[in-house]
């Protein structure tokens, strides 16, 4: 039987790692850090739910029951999606086997690519 990609990321413990270094380093990023940093309060309640979400996208348990409605209100512009795909593929290259982060960050240009369809019309 073929295992997941959640599975083969490490389950719970390898996607939290991941997303812990991701998001220490979006928090910090000069151009998308401030959008993150003004709208997230409670940074370990929404890992637990961008957690859940991942979880969900690569074939985990999860009860992710979120839209990515939220996204819509935010200032974003089309070269905030280039910073935060370019971090995301330095840190799945990081801290994933290789064929892993390659999955992980196909996944996350789809994601990518499907939000500024939401936020910008076609693109």
């Amino acid at each position: 039987m073929t295992k997941s990609l959640y599975e083969r990321i490490g389950g719970h413990e390898g996607l939290s790692q991941l997303l812990h270094h991701f998001y220490a380093d979006v928090r910090q990023h000069q151009v998308i850090g401030p959008i993150f940093n003004a709208r997230i309060q409670d940074w370990p309640a929404h890992l637990a739910i961008i957690e859940n979400f991942w979880a969900r996208k690569t074939g985990g348990p999860s009860d992710y029951g979120g839209g990515m409605g939220k996204h819509l209100s935010l200032p974003l512009e089309p070269g905030h999606f280039n910073h935060w795909l370019g971090l995301w593929e330095f840190n799945c290259r990081k801290h994933l086997p290789g064929t892993e982060a390659e999955e992980m960050i196909a996944l996350a240009h789809q994601i990518a690519g499907h939000l500024q369809r939401m936020v910008f019309g076609r693109i």
